[in-house]
């Protein structure tokens, strides 16, 4: 029989991205599981997203597809897909039951009197698990302790009331914002202040991996990450987030290769927690030292290359030389005089900067990179380019 919620994220995850992202696929390309598959899911997501969905009619079929208007959207809406995930009774019970009864200071065994009282002495939860809890709600400020005597007395503290402004802005620019969007559905509906001229909303898919990502990085664990292609070894180090598009980055040391690497969160399907890692700290130094030359996410064969430019732009054209100064990220540049300016740099990956580099095309006076075989096909694209318009 169909039901909405679900238990495991992962598969609503990869149905959207699969169909209604990246995809664009009809009922006849889903080919991993039965075609009542396609149906349920289909019927599930259609259920909370449906003002958000639209179709293409093409010869191989019906295609679905997002369609988001985000100068107009305040809120995410793909984080409706994460309120369908189910939990276990007793974890919302329990979280629920210690927020309501801690609005007044209790002892561990007052509460564990009233929590018996409100489940009708059901005994639900014995003290190991209350304890474990309340410890977990005072380590993230949900709780404060006072001592009285022996007793330790555990209330609500004040700071656990969030301003709806704040969850606003949380839940739609931070990494697992989906946090802030579960707290302001408790709170009174109030018109938002932001508008967002980049709205990543995508995100919010990979919010599951990313948590468990920042876990391991928090423990200093190594994990296993699964990818659709195998399974890696990996000492999670940190998490990147491109500017341009949003797009979320795991930087770590691979233990298989010895290497530093970057993985696409979206990439990863699922995190297995293993052994704590006592070297995190000198690879995270590492790693440190190594981000004063990237320019992007990627660590090439480790080997850093060169690339320099010079730039010519007249007396009038000041702004060219300030947006110079304001992207030159991990780059240096020297003013040689007045109309000409020279951009240096030492990367891992000079790839990844040819096409903010080609933007600077037409005022390119000389250019040097030391991957000869990058300089040369730049050149060659260049010319390319020439013969084009000559023709024209």
């Amino acid at each position: 029989m169909y039901q909405e919620p679900v238990k495991n994220f992962n598969k609503i995850r990869e149905y959207i991205r699969e169909f209604y992202i990246n995809g664009f696929k009809s009922r006849q390309d889903y080919t991993i599981k039965s075609a009542r598959s396609y149906d349920n899911e289909k019927r599930r997501i259609e259920s909370y997203m449906n003002d958000y969905i639209d179709y293409h009619i093409t010869p191989g079929g019906k295609v679905p597809y997002l369609s988001i208007d985000t100068r107009i959207t305040q809120h995410n809406p793909l984080y409706r897909v994460w309120k369908t995930k189910s939990f276990t009774d007793h974890d919302i019970i329990l979280r629920f039951l210690i927020l309501d009864l801690l609005h007044t200071s209790l002892s561990m065994s007052e509460l564990m009197d009233q929590i018996d009282e409100k489940t009708n002495h059901t005994y639900l939860y014995d003290e190991s698990t209350l304890r474990k809890k309340l410890k977990e709600y005072v380590k993230e400020g949900l709780l404060i302790t006072n001592k009285k005597g022996k007793k330790i007395y555990y209330q609500l503290s004040e700071d656990y009331i969030i301003p709806h402004d704040i969850l606003d802005f949380f839940s739609e620019v931070s990494p697992c914002g989906v946090i802030g969007s579960y707290i302001l559905d408790k709170q009174e509906k109030e018109d938002s202040l932001f508008g967002f001229k980049h709205h990543y909303l995508t995100q919010v898919l990979d919010s599951e991996v990313l948590y468990d990502l920042f876990n391991a990085i928090h423990q200093h664990k190594y994990v296993s990450i699964r990818t659709s292609n195998n399974k890696i070894k990996v000492l999670p180090l940190g998490i990147f987030i491109s500017v341009q598009d949003g797009r979320q980055y795991l930087m770590a040391y691979m233990c298989q290769s010895k290497k530093m690497y970057s993985f696409r969160l979206d990439h990863i399907i699922s995190i297995k927690s293993l052994e704590e890692a006592e070297d995190f700290e000198v690879y995270r130094k590492e790693l440190e030292e190594m981000k004063k030359h990237l320019w992007g996410v990627s660590f090439s064969n480790g080997s850093l290359e060169t690339v320099e430019f010079t730039l010519h732009h007249e007396p009038w054209e000041e702004h060219i030389y300030r947006r110079l100064l304001r992207e030159k990220r991990c780059g240096y540049v020297e003013r040689l005089n007045e109309n000409t300016s020279r951009f240096y740099a030492e990367v891992y990956d000079v790839k990844e900067m040819i096409p903010w580099i080609r933007t600077f095309i037409c005022r390119i006076q000389s250019i040097s990179i030391s991957n000869k075989e990058v300089e040369k096909q730049f050149k060659q694209d260049i010319e390319e380019m020439y013969r084009y318009y000559e023709e024209e």
